[in-house]
This record gives C-alpha cells, sequence and structure tokens, in this order.
C-alpha cells in the first residue's frame, strides 16, 4: 500500500448566513459537503470543477486554515479536528498553499527577502547572515537570484511574482503543498514555465501536491489521479490517464467535451447542459446533478448516490453504475 499523506472523511465545510441585529444564523453555504478524499504521499492529486464548487475552500480545509464544520481529517497519522493548538503549531510546517492571485498573496510593503525569510523567523529556524543565505538558496531554488531579494512585489511580473510565492512555501520544507489554481493569471507561456518549475520541485523535494484548476488541460500534464467536484461534492475520481479516457459520471464527460482542440479533423461532440450551477445554501435533492443531467431518472432526485468503485482505483457517484 503507498502511503496516504492526507485522508479526510464526510469532511463538511458550512459558512453561516447571518441576518438581523443580533446576527442570527439564517442558514448555512454547504460549500464541501460529505467529501472523502485520499492523498498519496509523492502524487499530484488534481481537483477540477466549475466556479464556485467548492475547490478552494476543500484546498484550504484540508490544511486546517479553515476548520472543517464536521467530519474526520488525518494528516501524516494526526487527527487536525481532534489535535490542540500547540499539536497543529507542530504540524503547520508540513504544509503550505500557493495561493492563486500572488499580486495579493504577497504583502506590497515588504521587500523580497523579508516575505521569505518571515516564515523561517516566525519558526526560529534561520537568523542574521543564516536567513539571508537560506532565502538566496530559495530564491535560485526557483528561478531567482540575489538582484531579486531587495526588491518589492510591484516590481515583478506575474510569473516571477508566483515563483516568489512558491519560493516562501518552500522555505519550511513541506510535505504536502496545496496549489490553489497557480497559473490561471498567467500568460500560456510562463504557465508552462511554472507547471515545470512544480514537477521539478517535487522530484527535488519528493512533494505531494493538491491542484486545483479548471484548465483539464493542465491537469492532464501534471496530476497522477484527479477528482472532480460539482456543487460541494466529488462526483468521480480516477487516475489521471483512466479519466480521459473514459469518463464515467455525465458531469464529467460534459466537462471533458468542453476541452477546445486545434486539430481540425478532431470532431467532438458538445454536450449541452441545461438549466446553471445549483445554489450551495438550497441544492437539490439527491444527485446534485440531476436537474441538469441529460440521463437523470426519476431516484436521482430522491436519494443521493454514494462514490462507488466501478473499476479498478476509479471511483463514481451516480445511479447509472
Amino acid at each position: 500500500m503507498e502511503e496516504t499523506i492526507v485522508n479526510a472523511t464526510n469532511l463538511k465545510k458550512y459558512f453561516p448566513m447571518k441576518e438581523g441585529i443580533f446576527s442570527s444564523t439564517k442558514d448555512y453555504i454547504k460549500a464541501v459537503d460529505n467529501v472523502n478524499i485520499e492523498i498519496r504521499k509523492g502524487e499530484t492529486f488534481g481537483l477540477v470543477g466549475e466556479s464556485g464548487c467548492g475547490k478552494t475552500t476543500l484546498g484550504r480545509v484540508l490544511i486546517h486554515l479553515i476548520p472543517p464544520t464536521a467530519g474526520t481529517l488525518v494528516f501524516m497519522g494526526s487527527d487536525l479536528t481532534a489535535i490542540n493548538k500547540s499539536e497543529l503549531r507542530r504540524l503547520r510546517p508540513h504544509m503550505q498553499m500557493v495561493f492563486q492571485d500572488p499580486s495579493s498573496s504577497l504583502n506590497p510593503r515588504m521587500t523580497v527577502k523579508n516575505i521569505i525569510g518571515e516564515p523561517l523567523k516566525i519558526n526560529k529556524r534561520f537568523k542574521g547572515e543564516a536567513l539571508n543565505t537560506k532565502v538566496l538558496e530559495l530564491l535560485n531554488t526557483v528561478g531567482l537570484d540575489v538582484q531579486h531579494m531587495y526588491r518589492y512585489p510591484h516590481e515583478f511580473s506575474g510569473g516571477q511574482k508566483q515563483r516568489i510565492g512558491v519560493a516562501r512555501a518552500l522555505a519550511l520544507n513541506p510535505d504536502f503543498i496545496v496549489l490553489d489554481e497557480p497559473t490561471s493569471s498567467l500568460d500560456v507561456s510562463v504557465q508552462a514555465q511554472i507547471l515545470n518549475l512544480f514537477k521539478d520541485l517535487q522530484e527535488q523535494f519528493q512533494l505531494t501536491y493538491l491542484f486545483i484548476t479548471h484548465d483539464l488541460s493542465v491537469i492532464k500534464y501534471i496530476s497522477d489521479r484527479v477528482a472532480v467536484m460539482y456543487a460541494g461534492k466529488i462526483v468521480e475520481y480516477a487516475p489521471t490517464k483512466d479519466l480521459f479516457w473514459e469518463q464515467l459520471h455525465p458531469y464529467t464527460k460534459a466537462l471533458l467535451a468542453a476541452i477546445p482542440t486545434t486539430d481540425p479533423r478532431t470532431k467532438k461532440k458538445h454536450i449541452h447542459l441545461k438549466g446553471e450551477v445549483p445554489s450551495l445554501i438550497s441544492p437539490p435533492s439527491g444527485c446534485r446533478f440531476h436537474p441538469r443531467c441529460p440521463q437523470a431518472m426519476p431516484k436521482c432526485s430522491e436519494a443521493e448516490p454514494e462514490l462507488k468503485e466501478f473499476h479498478k482505483d476509479h471511483f463514481v457517484a451516480c445511479y447509472l453504475y
């Protein structure tokens, strides 16, 4: 058995909606609802889905940036939902995140040296000249050099800012990094450089990634396994090659059919989905995709299908299987 680094069971994250003078809870936004996910050490686990489906929230919950509402979350053998603050602080260096927008995730009033050096100082890893040496080493690792140490974020391009964010995430030698759409704000040529950087760093430091994106071509290139998320639920996950070869869930089929192709000889049948993405405040009963599904059956609206293994390591939540 491959070692599991993250294991989430029945994970939920509900955000309360407040109203009135006394801020009473009116309802909940069910951003993550009964998600079961297992990420193996050393792999890149892709997470795809439409905007607003809960991908980023799930990524933040998995490293306990925001606490889950319910469920269990085991990271490197420790249940993050049951440990105290001092034990959680001890595990913090092992999990990091690279954010979607590097411009908003870097402090504009700090130099690159201070941005990258801050986690090292807080965790009392280095100080003085040793800190400068370590920061320079991290900059070199992500393709930057000494001349960038004393500049501010606004002096860099988007790709360079993302490299600074990656260097900061690497500072404490983490085991697991959540990459939240790290290439979505970059030009295509720069995207390729950053993706190759992630691959090189993974091999060099034996990293495990959760790669969140809505770009399936990126997922096909970088991930080992991929999960498809819809309205707060995981509807299908499988090894990447298997998913691109055979999609089981109707939503996954529609997603892959929407990938544009540059080859005029390739004929693709686009799947038109009726309706709109459901509200996470009052999602549909049963399968959340059934109001838009071209293959919906009466029982799809009555009870929620379980995520079950259809082929080896290929799971799907659908009554068609």
